[in-house]
């Protein structure tokens, strides 16, 4: 199982644990330990060979790895949250969307570099027209990136140098005008290697085809569950998609570039730590689960998920 140790370094870099080692099981898991309950988001960095983690309420970014150095939080964000986290390879960077997670006054999306850690820039999403919680966030092949809003049923738009380009919004993003139906709205959200989004709607049990050129957004139509409690989003493959949550995993299908889509395969993990996203490492999924366990030192896992139909 691995262990690890937190540290600091220079300003406008990311908070960092370290995870001396990883034991493989039947079922891989790697373990390990923080001061914080919560992690949201896990990604695989294959270059690096390391998982990056978001820290949620301690707003920065982990690094599950073997070495033994770390890094602070950026404190131009300070108080707000970590939330979703991806890997822009291509440009070797790694964006991070920011959150008011108790007043949902703020929202930004940071893009660091992923050899030194310094901030490339920070752009602020929101603030003051309305409650906000910027959630996930995709890139596309150009290097622009979009961040779900999960209070404000929108996505930002923001290039690749970090100007904020547009906002996307559409009435399908609001299912219903209920309150419960709202609790929490965009979530997951991928780039299909075919030039348009995927986003599920946690609450609303809803995934979305758009298109981020013309704005137009259609629901897919999916067959054998609802993605009801759906949070992280991978592709698998073009025609394969992840969705962590509630089960902890469900593989979707689609034969027509994602107009329908059918369940094809469940996982049931650790339902009460809560799988709230999904990476790809080796070909291999793993869903990393939000709640730690544990007293002082909290336990945390970043587990293999295998698929039954």
């Amino acid at each position: 199982m691995a262990r690890g140790r937190c540290c600091y370094c220079s300003p406008g870099s990311l908070a960092v644990f370290l995870i001396l080692s990883a034991v493989p099981l039947a079922l891989l898991s790697v373990e390990y330990r923080s001061l914080g309950w919560v992690r949201e988001c896990a990604k695989w960095d294959d270059e690096g060979r390391r998982f990056l983690v978001s820290t949620f309420l301690d707003g920065g970014v982990s690094e599950v790895v073997l070495p033994n150095s770390a890094a602070a939080p950026d404190p131009a964000v300070a108080g707000n949250g970590s939330v979703g986290i991806t890997l822009d390879r291509p440009r070797g960077r790694l964006l991070v969307a920011y959150a008011d997670l108790r007043g949902g006054r703020y929202g930004a999306l940071g893009a660091y570099d992923l050899s030194s850690r310094q901030r490339l820039f920070l752009t602020q999403l929101s603030g003051g027209d309305g409650p906000s919680l910027a959630d996930d966030v995709a890139v596309d092949g150009d290097g622009n990136a979009f961040v779900t809003d999960a209070k404000g049923s929108r996505i930002w738009k923001v290039g690749p140098g970090g100007e904020l380009l547009s906002t996307i919004r559409s009435p399908l993003f609001t299912p219903s005008k209920t309150w419960l139906a709202n609790i929490v709205g965009l979530n997951g959200i991928v780039f299909h290697p075919n030039g348009y989004l995927l986003v599920v709607h946690t609450f609303g049990g809803r995934l979305f085809r758009v298109d981020p050129t013309t704005e137009e957004v259609n629901v897919v139509e999916v067959s054998g569950s609802s993605l009801l409690l759906g949070d992280g989003l991978a592709l698998l493959s073009p025609t394969k998609l992840v969705v962590a949550g509630t089960p902890s995993g469900r593989i979707f299908e689609s034969s027509d570039d994602w107009r329908t889509a059918a369940l094809t395969g469940s996982y049931y993990g650790s339902l009460h730590r809560i799988a709230s996203s999904v990476t790809v490492k080796d070909g291999k999924v793993f869903l990393n689960h939000l709640l730690g366990g544990g007293l002082g030192r909290r336990t945390h896992v970043i587990t293999e998920a295998i698929f039954s139909p």
